[in-house]
């Protein structure tokens, strides 16, 4: 009875209970087994694996995505016309699911573990086809309207592969307690065979994995270049409201090199700062001109465009979770910005010296600016006062006839083009961005005196890769969370990563060995027993009285039943 059974076997009863019921709703000792799991459930094993990697990939993509999570709701934001941040219900679902998959594969391997049938319940079937199949159709839309992003994973492992490596291999070596205990109890020498060179084959693929691992922080420290100078893209966006001209203010009090912006020119030719192409998600223009809060921003003159406020969207959105952080002064400081014109930059970067880069738009076929824009934005420089080699020059329209009149500008181009090409036109400085440059082709451009600008770069583990390949410079919208990045992040030398390698993968081995050796002896020893043994061993704790008892009932029911086979 349960009242003489001791604390210890009633909770190893009560944890297998819960096991084999939170998995597959068998609550009852009766309804469990230790028979061989059935072929159509070891299916269903496999199908809950393979969610789990996928959603384990998915999850790790969508984490090291959040460098890229502007980019991405202003994407969404260009074709749906509706501004909202997307990433929060993606990472909300994602999130759940794949803590819920995660303690289904925990469940089964514990089953595994303690010699149980596998038999997944039909309520969770339906959930993990359900995350399964949400997962799937997730990485189609990405790989659809956001195809590049996937570089983020191979970029972000040259942060995270040294140490991505030593979680898996304690996570295999702690695989070694389920794999070593099936090998004991099967029976076939055959299957135990396989099995162990599944396993050993797997764990010694594992520990040669650093041999494919490059990162360019793993260096020396002396080869270190210096930390890349930050240019503010859009100014501090994080802080203030994009493209104005509180937003530039904060980004020189960040210590940027140099301002980076959208330019495009109004009705009677005045080049303002703007990044989309109409007014309607920066501006209050559906209320001071409802009508036409959906017309082309170079539609509108720039005595309209003055009178539109520039900041209360920003307050309102709060599009990067910061007006929390933000005082009294600079709320109201931020809720009065209007739109900026590229003059009123360009003076702010002269006084204090700093270097501006601007991507510049052209107006719509029947404007009146459509053939005078790039005159009209080359003469906003001139006359501004700022230095001609503070300006990186990027349109290639009529690129021969701006470098006569300008000599000064740093010809600067958004394409990755051959050598040759880029000292035909000019081009002194390559604006691309973050993936679109491998470390090789880093110092391949350093070798030819080539100046390279990376954006836009916003996470510290982002900026450490790159300040470790050697760029000289990035675009971000984060200055002030790089500004307190003085250092990498992590900087190991070759010596010192072999070292962190071959320590890791020693321990894993001598933790293996040690683990098959204690589960055959274990088991080993629980399959000498005879049954009444087995149910005698469970009773190991209890008073000389009781275990007489079981003794006598054992003795009793065997000798019952060898009188009732021989009448």
């Amino acid at each position: 009875m349960v009242k003489h059974q001791p604390l210890q076997v009633y909770e190893r009863q009560l944890c297998l209970s819960c096991l084999t019921g939170i998995y597959g709703c068998r609550w009852k000792r009766y309804q469990r087994s230790h028979d061989d799991t059935t072929k159509w459930e070891i299916l269903w094993f496999l199908i809950l694996s393979g969610t789990f990697s996928l959603l384990l990939v998915w999850f790790y993509f969508w984490w090291e995505a959040r460098n890229d999570y502007n980019e991405f709701n202003w994407s969404l934001y260009n074709q749906s016309g509706e501004w909202s941040d997307r990433t929060v219900p993606i990472l909300a679902t994602t999130a759940a699911g794949f803590t819920y998959i995660t303690l289904l594969m925990v469940l089964a391997l514990c089953h595994v573990a303690v010699g149980q049938q596998l038999n997944l319940h039909w309520l969770h079937k339906i959930g993990v086809t359900a995350a399964l199949l949400t997962t799937i159709t997730g990485v189609i839309s990405v790989n659809q309207m956001w195809a590049e992003e996937w570089d983020i994973i191979l970029i972000s492992l040259q942060a995270t592969g040294p140490f991505l490596h030593i979680g898996a291999v304690a996570a295999f070596t702690a695989l070694a307690w389920i794999v070593a205990g099936q090998v004991a109890r099967v029976e076939k020498t055959r299957l135990q065979v396989v099995l162990l060179l599944l396993y050993v084959g797997a764990l010694l693929a594992l520990y040669l994995v650093p041999l494919t691992i490059t990162s360019p922080c793993i260096m020396d420290r002396s080869s270190l270049k210096p930390r890349p100078a930050i240019i503010g893209h859009r100014g501090a966006p994080m802080l203030a409201p994009e493209n104005t001209i509180l937003s530039f203010h904060k980004a020189i009090q960040l210590k940027v090199s140099g301002l980076e912006t959208d330019v495009t020119v109004s009705l009677d030719g005045v080049p303002f700062l703007m990044r989309d192409h109409t007014l309607q998600r920066t501006t209050n223009v559906d209320r001071i001109f409802p009508d036409r809060q959906f017309d082309e921003a170079s539609l509108f003159n720039w005595t309209d465009l003055r009178s539109l406020n520039a900041g209360q969207w920003f307050l309102k959105d709060d599009p990067f979770w910061t007006v929390h952080s933000l005082s009294r002064k600079e709320l109201s400081r931020t809720g009065n910005q209007t739109v900026c014109s590229l003059e009123e930059m360009l003076r702010l970067a002269a006084r204090f010296n700093r270097s501006v880069a601007f991507d510049l738009r052209r107006p719509p076929p029947g404007h009146p600016r459509h053939k005078s824009w790039l005159n009209d934005t080359l003469e906003t420089v001139l006359l501004s006062g700022i230095p001609q080699e503070l300006v990186m020059w990027s349109p290639d329209w009529d690129r021969e006839l701006v470098r006569r009149v300008a000599p000064g500008f740093q010809q600067t181009s958004t394409e990755k083009l051959p050598k040759e090409v880029l000292h035909k036109r000019g081009i002194v400085r390559l604006q691309l961005r973050y993936n679109q440059a491998s470390p090789q082709d880093i110092r391949y451009l350093s070798a030819n005196n080539m100046n390279l600008t990376l954006r836009s770069v916003n996470e510290p583990w982002l900026f450490s890769v790159l300040w470790c390949s050697g760029v000289p410079s990035v675009s971000s919208d984060a200055p002030h969370i790089l500004r307190k990045v003085p250092y990498p992040v992590w900087l190991m030398t070759p010596d010192e990563y072999c070292l962190i390698w071959i320590t890791t993968d020693l321990i894993s081995i001598v933790t293996v060995v040690g683990i098959f050796v204690f589960q055959k002896w274990r088991l080993s020893g629980m399959r000498s027993y005879n049954p009444e043994q087995i149910m005698l061993s469970a009773a190991v704790r209890r008073s000389s009285r009781d275990v007489n008892i079981m003794k006598e009932k054992l003795i009793f029911s065997g000798k019952s039943a060898g009188k009732w086979s021989e009448d």
